[in-house]
């Protein structure tokens, strides 16, 4: 069953950090939630001013933050010792577990800074788990490459066998950056039982007849495959998918449980240094 497009929302002008100007899609009041998707932010600015702030030091509990690059570069620190820099392709997916401080500062004072930063939640058995990394430069990530279409593989395998990387992660997630040129079309399996959608960031799309813009994310039907055909100036878009995991969702700023008291034990773990 092909799936389509049940709601097209625009992305909400947001602020972010120490004032990181961004285009919020996922996290929103139109589209709160999607499980297991709790966040979704697009950075793109040639602006300092729009980035250099960046985000300073802060915690996170219970969830994964998946930041993808798409121009720039972007330095990460931590309180167990990691850092690093992520640069454009590069994509880092930190699993914050029980715990973790952290920041994400530019690595830059001008130009562009474009990426995104996907907020994915865990099941209760796993929130309390020692975090950890997942980090690739853009050499290790495959592309694989289809009539008229270039798909960049992150997360998960697509309908001729390209495996994304990034792997072990408790929602068995598909995450494609997929370029359409003009009229193209792109057709591709999506676990029956998954959650998906799309954000359009360049050009735009149809499914099944329904138009998908730029700036737009775009839920989709159940079913178990789709079929995508870009407008005249082709198309850039993620392709996006997980098992819902369907438990309760408690939400304190940068901590996501599964009740409130969970949540209040988090900010009082988090003011006693236990993080």
């Amino acid at each position: 069953m092909k799936r389509t497009i049940t709601r097209s929302i625009a992305g909400m002008p947001a602020s972010d950090g120490a004032g990181v100007k961004l285009n919020r899609l996922l996290g929103q009041p139109a589209l709160d939630f999607l499980d297991p998707f709790l966040l979704l932010d697009h950075f793109s600015s040639d602006q300092a001013g729009d980035y250099i702030a960046g985000f300073p030091e802060h915690p996170h509990r219970g969830f994964e933050t998946v930041t993808y690059m798409l121009a720039g570069k972007m330095g990460h620190k931590d309180n167990a010792g990691n850092e690093g820099v992520i640069a454009a392709g590069d994509v880092q997916w930190m699993t914050a577990g029980r715990g973790i401080l952290h920041s994400e500062m530019p690595e830059q004072t001008d130009g562009l800074l474009s990426g995104f930063q996907l907020w994915v939640n865990l099941p209760a058995s796993d929130k309390m788990q020692e975090p950890r990394y997942q980090e690739y430069s853009a050499e290790c990530i495959k592309s694989e490459h289809r009539e008229g279409a270039v798909i960049k593989v992150i997360a998960g395998t697509t309908s001729n066998g390209t495996v994304g990387p990034v792997a072990d992660i408790a929602v068995k997630p598909l995450y494609y950056d997929i370029t359409l040129v003009s009229k193209a079309s792109f057709n591709e399996a999506i676990p029956e039982g998954h959650n998906a959608f799309i954000m359009v960031f360049d050009g735009l799309l149809t499914v099944e007849d329904e138009v998908a813009n730029s700036g737009t994310i775009n839920v989709l039907s159940s079913g178990d495959s789709i079929s995508i055909t870009a407008g005249t100036d082709g198309a850039r878009f993620l392709l996006i998918a997980g098992i819902p995991i369907g438990e309760p969702v408690a939400r304190g700023g940068p901590f996501v449980m599964n009740s409130k008291a969970e949540i209040l034990q988090a900010f009082q773990d988090f003011r006693q240094g236990h993080f």
